[in-house]
């Protein structure tokens, strides 16, 4: 399976898992303060993992995003700052949502995961393109 595939397969499951935990466990559900406060930070978490995988899913034959793992690492230093600068914009309460420490925390713990798996994959894909020139 090539990353692309992957990176599909790997957008849709955790999209359909954020809309399952925003839209029908938190809402019908009551839970004790460890799995409540999981599954606030959930999506936080699993969003800012499959962020590299959407774009790159999305964007990579209309823009050339990724040439080497320099740009990978450029592009999750651009997410974490967009992640922040989202999540710093809560403090203002026109926005109607509430600002919170953890998920700065689990987005950037959600970002380093997805860094370190897709880079691996990224990498290993262009090893394979480099053995198929020769």
């Amino acid at each position: 399976m090539n990353l692309k595939q992957i990176s599909k397969t790997t957008a849709v499951f955790c999209i359909l898992t954020i809309w399952i935990i925003k839209f029908w466990i938190r809402p019908n559900f009551t839970f004790n303060y460890n799995t409540h406060f999981f599954l606030g930070i959930a999506p936080n978490l699993i969003g800012s993992f499959c962020l590299v995988f959407i774009v790159y899913w999305l964007l990579e034959n209309y823009f050339f995003l990724f040439q080497s793992i320099w740009d990978v690492q450029l592009q999750m230093a651009l997410y974490f700052s967009l992640l922040v600068v989202n999540e710093l914009l809560q403090l203002f309460p026109f926005f109607g949502r509430t600002f919170d420490w953890n998920d700065i925390l689990f987005s950037a713990i959600g970002l380093g995961c997805s860094y370190a798996v897709f880079g691996f994959l990224y990498k290993k894909q262009l090893l394979v393109e480099n053995t198929q020139l020769l």
